[in-house]
């Protein structure tokens, strides 16, 4: 088939790289975002550049330049490999078999921005990833398949996406290309009785509460590391916090009561945290060793 790949990013570029290794598909066009001044060059572009494929960036999909310059390619199929800006159905059904999607969460579960923090927050113990025929509702479409993954108690967002759902996602972009190849392929309405949405997860939402039980302080600094990273404060100061471990611990809520050379414990509602590893306001990321000794801390400070 002739492909748009459309995407961003390591994954976006991953998925090129894949579909160009194969070798089954011509990829007749590469659309991703516009370059922002004093941003990187995303990795996608400079690989299609690298290997003469047509670069394409428009700043949205409703202008009729935009439209005719896709439908010349003459594409069978769009493949949108992370994509974060909206796409109206006038572009995605261009070509002749429309477009497929990228999600990283089992729809309707976990619909929008950030759906592999939010699993981890909440405690969940799986999720995975779909393919699915986008249209103009916030991953909606029908699905095309789903491919699951567990999530261990150590996993953090970084493990679950690096380590499951991003090379999982690169082995089911190359099974979805080959069920529209195939002829008949999945069309599976999602049950909105079972959908959920969370936006973006941003630093107000990775603020840790140590009034919350041990299970959900835990859970919120793995969802969030790396990224927003999770942060309490100490002396007035912003302090992230990333590596850790549930411990057994007895002390009111945000009060350190015990520092070593393996970290801060820090009091819960019904136990404690053992912070490993903390980036200061003032610091790149840190042992909690060094930073016990950075700012002399001793048991009995309050976090918070």
């Amino acid at each position: 088939m002739r492909l748009i790949v459309m995407g961003q990013q390591a994954f976006g570029k991953s998925a090129l790289e894949a579909i160009l290794e194969k070798g089954e598909d011509e990829v007749v066009a590469v659309y991703c975002a516009p370059d922002k001044e004093g941003k990187p060059v995303d990795p996608i572009k400079t690989f299609a550049e690298e290997k003469g494929l047509p670069v394409y960036q428009p700043d949205n999909f409703k202008d009729a330049e935009y439209l005719d310059a896709m439908r010349a390619l003459n594409a069978d199929l769009c493949v949108m490999a992370y994509v974060i800006i909206f796409v109206p159905e006038k572009a995605r059904d261009i070509p002749t078999h429309g477009s497929i999607c990228f999600h990283p969460s089992i729809l309707p579960k976990h619909r929008g921005p950030s759906s592999i923090n939010w699993p981890i927050i909440g405690g969940a113990t799986k999720s995975g990833l779909t393919f699915f025929w986008p249209d103009d509702g916030l991953d909606e479409g029908e699905i095309l398949l789903q491919k699951h993954i567990d999530i261990t108690p150590d996993d953090t967002l970084g493990t679950v996406y690096f380590e499951k759902i991003f090379p999982l996602g690169i082995e089911a972009t190359l099974e979805a290309i080959a069920l529209v190849k195939a002829g008949n392929p999945p069309r599976i309405v999602q049950d909105s009785s079972l959908a959920t949405y969370e936006s973006w997860c941003r630093k107000a939402d990775a603020e840790i509460d140590w009034f919350k039980s041990s299970a959900d302080v835990y859970n919120l600094i793995r969802g969030t590391n790396p990224q927003p990273g999770s942060w309490t404060t100490h002396d007035g100061n912003e302090l992230k916090v990333f590596d850790c471990a549930k411990v057994e611990a007895s002390g009111k809520p945000g009060e350190v009561v015990a520092v070593s050379d393996e970290g801060i414990t820090v009091a819960t509602k019904d136990g404690g945290i053992l912070v490993k590893r903390v980036k200061p306001h003032d610091d790149k990321k840190i042992t909690s060793a060094d930073y016990i000794s950075k700012v002399s801390l001793t048991a009995g400070v309050v976090f918070g």
